[in-house]
């Protein structure tokens, strides 16, 4: 047996038993895995849904532009299925979005165009804004818009929903899943509820979105909003798919606790994904007391771990943001370990005759470079030798003729592998600012005294 075309292979995704992560948690945790859709992730399935549904009503012709904004899943597959059925694509996103993301919709051939998050949905220099103006501006065009388009919610009214109850036999109890669109929660909760309307669905939402408070006040509070790490979860405004008559409750998860169960999901369970799958298990963790031995909980796991390499699962950016602490050195950890002395710096404007001899008495290899109290560069026993052979009179020059470019910077949490990478031929150090400002310097001999310390 064989498929006619790629988007053929969408849905039908496995549902797989959860048994470490969960543990201490009542009944049976069962995680729908929609990564193995040909997009990687369940955006697939509402793609299509709202391609056909276009086709249809003839708002999309052949040859026509689809324009969306998207934070990179919806993209992906709004993009497979234009490569089947003829369009072209043009995307606007935001900067939040992982660089991976970005780069997959490219390689499907699509036009991103990145937007600021931090402005309002109504500002012209928002995805949503500027998705919007392209659509009026490019001929033969139309835009999705997967927030508001209910064709959204019907396609996993019509497929997740109906897979769900047949994997589980009927017996779900629970379905839990992060809400951004609203698309898969409203859908597959409807077609859930109405087959037994004991079901709970329970909404994961993120610090920093509106929809955990308007649920329960019916206050859409702007107070509210602020800017987050977590992906595809939370918003700023109310999209039509968003069905909180079938919401039974939000829970909100923070952007720490996300992004370290997205991480322990994949040791735990073998299982790579993303940012909105860490959320929803640990907002299920979190709401672990309402669960009976009984229960059966569906928990959605959006989309594939490797759109977030960038992020969850880069060490170096979860210690820049406080969100990873372990046994790993980090530049703070190695300064500790040091003995406290005062780093030598030469101002620009000194001579390279000073210099050579500051590096004799001082009995160093590189020197930091000043001007005006600002590190601007560094000068190396080789500089002025290869300076000297190819003019002597340089001696008496300022050093700022010879210098070259500063030793790398690194923050107080950056790991001892990062900062091992950055010491090379080019540089035999790194600086860095301590906790009061002060410049202090980390070289190779500090790394080897703080491992063997």
């Amino acid at each position: 047996m064989w498929y006619n075309n790629i988007l053929e292979t969408i849905g039908n995704t496995p549902l797989v038993k959860l048994n470490t992560i969960t543990k201490g948690v009542s009944g049976t945790i069962l995680a729908k895995i929609e990564t193995t859709n040909p997009g990687n992730s369940i955006k697939d399935r509402m793609a299509v849904k709202m391609i056909e549904d276009a086709e249809k009503s003839g708002k999309l012709k052949p040859g026509g532009t689809i324009i969306e904004g998207t934070s990179g899943n919806t993209g992906m597959g709004l993009a497979m299925a234009a490569i089947i059925k003829g369009y072209k694509c043009i995307f606007t996103t935001t900067d939040k979005q992982s660089k991976e993301k970005v780069d997959a919709l490219r390689a499907f051939g699509a036009e991103v165009i990145v937007c600021p998050t931090n402005v309002e949905p109504e500002d012209p220099r928002s995805y949503y804004s500027v998705s919007s103006r392209l659509e009026r501006e490019v001929p033969n065009s139309w835009k999705p818009n997967q927030y508001d388009n209910l064709a959204n919610t019907q396609a996993h009214y019509e497929q997740t929903g109906p897979e769900i109850w047949e994997q589980t036999e009927g017996k779900i109890t629970h379905l839990v899943v992060g809400v951004g669109t609203g698309g898969t929660i409203s859908g597959t909760g409807k077609y859930l509820k109405e087959k037994n309307p004991n079901i709970q669905v329970w909404g994961i939402d993120t610090y920093g979105s509106v929809f955990k408070k308007y649920k329960e006040t019916g206050i859409f509070d702007k107070d509210e909003i602020y800017p987050y790490i977590t992906e595809g979860i939370g918003e700023d405004f109310l999209p039509a798919n968003v069905n909180f008559e079938v919401i039974d409750l939000f829970e909100k998860v923070t952007d720490k606790d996300a992004a370290l169960m997205t991480r322990d999901i994949a040791r735990k369970e073998g299982i790579f994904v993303g940012n909105s799958a860490g959320a929803a298990i640990a907002g299920l963790l979190q709401l672990k007391a309402k669960l009976k031995p009984e229960d059966v909980v569906v928990v959605i796991f959006h989309d594939h771990g490797s759109r977030y390499m960038g992020k969850m699962y880069n060490e170096d950016w979860l210690r820049e943001r406080g969100f990873l602490q372990d046994e790993k050195l980090t530049a703070k950890s190695i300064l500790a370990k040091k003995e406290s002395a005062e780093i030598v710096t030469l101002d620009n404007q000194k001579t390279v005759l000073e210099a050579i001899n500051t590096i004799k008495s001082m009995n160093i290899s590189q020197i930091p470079v000043t001007q005006q109290g600002m590190i601007v560069g560094k000068i190396a026993e080789s500089d002025i030798l290869s300076a000297l052979l190819e003019n002597p009179g340089l001696k008496s020059a300022p050093i700022a003729e010879i210098m070259t470019s500063t030793f790398p910077f690194v923050d107080l949490n950056t790991s001892i592998d990062r900062i091992s990478s950055l010491i090379n031929k080019e540089n035999s150090a790194v600086l860095v600012e301590d906790d009061s400002g002060k410049i202090e310097i980390i070289t190779q001999y500090d790394i080897i005294n703080a491992i063997s310390g």
